[in-house]
């Protein structure tokens, strides 16, 4: 396995990690098989339902694991499959990006400690359309730290989820609620080289938001894609 394919099974581990935390969070129980973590109950809002693990997975072992009705979603981590015969269209594509460990950076953010912090985390996040997509018991895992920004009067305005896994750091959900990227991913980063220290972070993006990633230290290391049943 050349590098860049290990660090596609890191990110897409780790990121698979990340959302059989949330499921768990709501009662619903994944499985993870050799090439793809499953949920049998379709998934939270925004969640995938599978996540294809090794480039190897077939269509069997993710949509016959699932609950395949209109609004099933697949994460084909590798952008290998071809899920059309099984009534899955493309949602988006995107590319997994990759850093070495940052090893400082800009303060001020922090790990979000409290239930009603966390609230507060997701009101900013979705800019006030969204409520209990992250249950409190997220809090209780210390692998999954939601991140936070806040301005001189104490009002949460960036933020990140950071999931760690054996040898990386995951990102997900980065806001910024004035827009600015780049502000956004160097506060992370900086909170990541104080808070997970040493570890390579991974994530995926696209559009104008993998060029914000790629300006603060990213490559991307390959494409992964989104099916949506209709």
């Amino acid at each position: 396995m050349d590098i860049e394919q290990d660090v596609r099974v890191r990110a897409a581990r780790n990121n698979a990690e990340w959302c059989a935390a949330l499921c768990r969070a709501h009662g619903i129980t994944g499985v993870w098989g050799p090439r793809a973590w499953t949920s049998a109950r379709r998934t939270p809002l925004l969640y995938p339902d599978a996540v294809t693990l090794d480039p190897g997975a077939s269509p069997g072992e993710t949509v016959e694991r699932i609950d395949a009705s209109p609004g099933a979603s697949v994460k084909d981590s590798f952008a290998a499959l071809d899920l059309t015969g099984d009534g899955f269209e493309v949602l988006f594509d995107a590319r997994w990006i990759h850093r070495p460990a940052p090893e400082a950076g800009d303060g001020g953010w922090e790990p979000v400690r409290t239930e009603a912090e966390l609230a507060e985390w997701e009101q900013a996040w979705s800019d006030g359309d969204s409520g209990g997509l992250f249950p409190s018991a997220l809090l209780a895992d210390d692998t999954h730290a939601f991140l936070a920004a806040r301005d001189a009067a104490g009002r949460i305005v960036a933020g990140a989820v950071a999931s760690r896994s054996d040898s990386v750091v995951g990102v997900s959900n980065l806001f910024a609620a004035d827009g600015d990227l780049d502000a956004a991913w160097a506060g992370c980063l900086g909170a990541l080289a104080r808070h997970r220290p040493g570890l390579d972070v991974v994530g995926y993006e696209s559009g104008g938001d993998l060029a914000a990633a790629v300006r603060a230290g990213f490559a991307p290391v390959g494409e992964l894609r989104i099916w949506l049943r209709h």
